[in-house]
């Protein structure tokens, strides 16, 4: 497999979204490039993955979302098919602005207007940072077991990312790889396991961006969040959140939600992926959340707790 190629499970799925929703690769003025998943017309929505994902693990949602919207799905910097960010990986700080940047340099570029964000564990941090800078004029914002929200992790999980998920990947092959990962025990739930095992096993992994991802999660102490400036988030804010979380604690959902001024949390029977992992639940409610008439109040929903 090369890694400057879709794999073959990518490449068919891709093949099935279009013509409604087809790749495209960007190149930035700064240099680099981002490859984005896009189609449909209406306003905007960008759908950004977790770490060591790609777009196309939005597959699900895309032509759904596309027949009435505008969407682009992005591969962060460093994963699928978009370029890693040059410059120093020093710090938390470095980290973030390796995966953000690009990102709000090709938003500001394709001139959106005014966009939907949301963003799947890093994608999320991500999104969160487009909306506190300023620049992207983000309009709405779902977080979906996000990252940034707080600073805490669970053990396992910093352990698991210290190891590498390409390289435990690579050396356990795709069964053992399930066994440790289970997807999801649905027809749409294998295919994704397939996607996802895919994208990891990348030959060579994800050297860059694993290292900016790095700075972000210390195997010991504080991940870095942005917890203090939740309170100046002013978009509506949509919170979906696995009850089974087994890597970012559903107590961090419940602790942001006390500071964002806007803000519904859909707590699901699901994992860290619940968007993946229960679509049925999750696409309606991002649905009836995207096409909300501002102003709308607060809420805190969640799926019933029986499966």
């Amino acid at each position: 497999m090369n890694p400057n190629e879709p794999g073959l499970v990518e490449s068919h799925i891709v093949a099935q979204l279009a013509p409604l929703v087809e790749a495209r690769t960007h190149r930035l003025p700064s240099g680099g490039s981002l490859r984005a998943l896009e189609g449909g017309e209406g306003p905007p929505v960008v759908l950004l993955h977790g770490r060591g994902h790609a777009a196309a693990m939005w597959f699900s949602y895309l032509t759904v979302l596309a027949r009435g919207r505008r969407v682009v799905a992005l591969d962060l910097p460093g994963f699928g098919l978009s370029s890693p960010t040059e410059g120093r990986l020093s710090t938390a700080e470095d980290g973030v602005r390796f995966f953000t940047d690009p990102v709000e340099e090709l938003l500001l570029a394709m001139k959106l207007g005014p966009v939907a964000v949301v963003g799947h564990s890093l994608g999320g941090l991500v999104a969160l940072e487009l909306a506190l800078r300023g620049k992207v004029p983000v309009e709405r914002l779902v977080l979906m077991d996000a990252m940034g929200l707080g600073p805490e992790m669970t053990p396992l999980a910093r352990a698991f990312f210290r190891a590498g998920p390409e390289r435990v990947a690579r050396t356990l092959g795709r069964k053992l790889f399930d066994r440790l990962l289970p997807p999801p025990e649905t027809p749409l739930g294998r295919r994704l396991g397939a996607l996802g095992y895919e994208l990891l096993a990348v030959p060579g992994g994800r050297p860059r961006a694993t290292r900016a991802f790095d700075t972000l999660v210390p195997l010991m102490g504080r991940v870095f969040h942005r917890r203090e400036r939740l309170a100046s988030v002013k978009q509506p804010v949509l919170l979906v959140w696995g009850e089974k979380e087994d890597t970012l604690p559903v107590s961090l959902a419940v602790e942001a939600a006390k500071h964002l001024p806007e803000v519904r949390l859909l707590r699901v029977v699901a994992g860290h992926s619940p968007h993946l992992e229960r679509p049925e639940v999750v696409l309606p409610a991002l649905k009836a959340f995207l096409y909300d008439a501002p102003g709308e109040p607060n809420g805190i929903a969640s799926t019933p707790s029986g499966e």
